[in-house]
């Protein structure tokens, strides 16, 4: 079965995003960026991004250049942002709880003319580049070290010196910010805009190319897809932004029809969004599910949570025992789930309001198709298992310099997403798991995340990751790592009795560990590469 959304089919295209933030001004008027004490208006923001844009052409960037944003959230990021689109360049967020050796490849991978960070991040940054030929400098949003420290960048173009011989030099973001305006540089919308690169599950990571028009499209159809809820004008923001996430939510304003208030979070943690929700009257946040384990583990009920109203869930399934149990201790808010990568720019499907089912990530979003292949390539049935493909106008161009890799994702023009799930007959999509995390067991297929929701039920149970280890009789066994509530006392012996009752025999686990913690990725997503290390 092929679905098609059957939303207005209007995105503009045709336009850079330099373009369309300006004319989004023209359109909407003020919104506003809440970060600590600070308060931005986008209008502030589009000011800053073009003086930066004009200090970065200063210090050598060139149209097409590509400019890694490796920061912690704060309002430089979206300055950085557009600002590169400003100057003609291309922008390559990294996530800075990446490794040196992680940095250091992408670096080299995508010839980055540029890396721009923040003071605690700057040594890391400074090992990745150094021999890095292509990197001409290291911007630091943030009072330099002295050690790191430099003369400022010249009116005609200077740049700072570097700490040390060998490394690239090191530039102030706010001397290049001081820079006056200037035009931006033409470029087109079929011209390279963003280059993401992939978590590397299998390997080193690879960087997805896409275009002014992709990331415009993606943006618009994320706009879109909840029918423009004019009424919901404060989100609260704990999701890193140097990720495809933020990244487009950085262009999303370009296609809001009314002015928005965006409370950003440094990073997440429970206690701090509790905090902040409260204060600013927070009506929707964005999460991954293990953020909403994380918040209740917390006394929600101290917090004054009633203008909440929506939570959008992505990056992985959502556990449905976790959205029942946050929905009955905050009363009104809906949880909607979505689902996206970033060969798509982030977007594929969506609940719409009013129209969630239980376990589904709702349906395609405006423009993009949605199906679902058996491995010989035909379309499923309603209902039947498969891997998902989608396609649609924000699909990535390619892989960077990975033709046999580009040619085996975009088979007859569909993305292949390695993820299994199921269409019902009214086009709602089903993420079942990864094809990679799939467990066989006695010739079974245990699929992790149907064991991580039987697990999830326990009272006790707070975090819930299932990973498969080789096992010479039954050719692999199942393993639950679990984390506890706050003073819980289940045992090894109990989960295992519960996981029994709760599951078929072919499922259940006989090997569970409790663990203080259950390792996350950098976007907060159960870290299963991590924990199969270790079994």
């Amino acid at each position: 079965m092929t679905d098609v959304h059957a939303a207005p089919v209007t995105a503009p295209t045709g336009s850079t995003l330099s373009q369309l933030v300006e004319r989004s001004w023209e359109r909407i008027g003020e919104g506003m960026l809440i970060f600590e004490d600070q308060r931005w208006t986008h209008a502030e923001l589009g000011a800053r991004a073009r003086r930066f844009a004009t200090g970065l052409r200063e210090s050598g960037l060139r149209p097409g250049d590509r400019v890694v944003v490796c920061m912690a959230n704060c309002p430089e990021v979206g300055v950085a942002y557009h600002g590169t689109w400003w100057a003609g360049g291309a922008t390559t967020p990294v996530l800075f709880l990446l490794s040196e050796s992680e940095i250091a490849h992408v670096l080299r991978d995508s010839e980055a003319a540029f890396v721009i960070t923040t003071p605690e991040f700057l040594p890391k940054v400074q090992t990745a580049a150094q021999g890095v030929p292509t990197v001409r400098g290291i911007v630091v949003a943030g009072a330099l070290p002295a050690a790191a420290a430099g003369p400022a960048p010249g009116a005609a173009g200077g740049t700072a010196a570097g700490p040390a011989p060998g490394l690239p030099a090191v530039l102030d973001f706010a001397q290049l910010e001081s820079a006056a305006e200037s035009p931006q540089v033409a470029r087109q919308p079929s011209d390279l805009a963003g280059l993401l690169y992939t978590g590397g599950t299998t390997g080193r990571s690879k960087g997805v190319m896409l275009t002014h028009d992709a990331m415009s499209a993606a943006a618009w159809a994320m706009t879109h897809a909840s029918e423009q809820d004019d009424d919901l004008r404060v989100a609260l923001l704990p999701l890193p932004l140097s990720h495809v996430y933020g990244l487009t939510v950085s262009v999303m304003a370009v296609h809001a029809a009314t002015p928005r208030t965006s409370v950003l979070m440094r990073w997440f943690d429970p206690v701090g969004w509790l905090r902040l929700a409260e204060e600013h009257r927070a009506q929707v946040s964005a999460v991954v599910p293990s953020m909403l384990q994380l918040i209740m583990t917390q006394p929600m009920e101290d917090y004054d949570l009633s203008a909440l109203r929506r939570i959008a869930s992505g990056g992985a399934p959502l556990p449905a025992q976790v959205a029942e149990d946050f929905k009955r201790r905050v009363p009104g808010v809906e949880i909607h789930e979505g689902y996206g990568c970033s060969e798509l720019a982030g977007g594929i499907s969506a609940a719409k309001p009013g129209t969630q089912r239980p376990g589904s990530v709702g349906v395609a979003m405006p423009n993009v198709e949605v199906r679902i292949e058996r491995p010989d390539g035909t379309v499923a049935d309603p209902g039947e298992d498969g891997e998902i493909c989608a396609r649609g106008p924000m699909l990535m161009t390619a892989y960077w310099n990975s033709p046999e890799e580009t040619a085996y994702a975009l088979r007859d023009g569909w993305f292949h997403t390695g993820d299994i799930g199921h269409q019902d007959a009214d086009g709602h999509l089903y993420v079942v798991d990864r094809i990679k995390d799939l467990i066989i067991r006695d010739g079974f297929n245990v699929y992790p995340r149907d064991v991580e929701e039987a697990m999830l039920t326990h009272p006790d149970v707070a975090l819930c990751a299932v990973v498969g280890r080789p096992d010479p009789r039954r050719g692999e066994e199942v393993v639950a790592f679990v984390q506890l509530r706050p003073g819980a006392s289940a045992t090894t012996e109990d989960l295992v009795a519960y996981g029994r009752s709760q599951l078929a025999a072919v499922k259940y686990p006989r090997d569970v560990r409790i663990v203080d913690a259950i390792p996350l990725t950098s976007v907060g997503k159960l870290d299963r590469k991590a924990l199969r290390r270790t079994v």
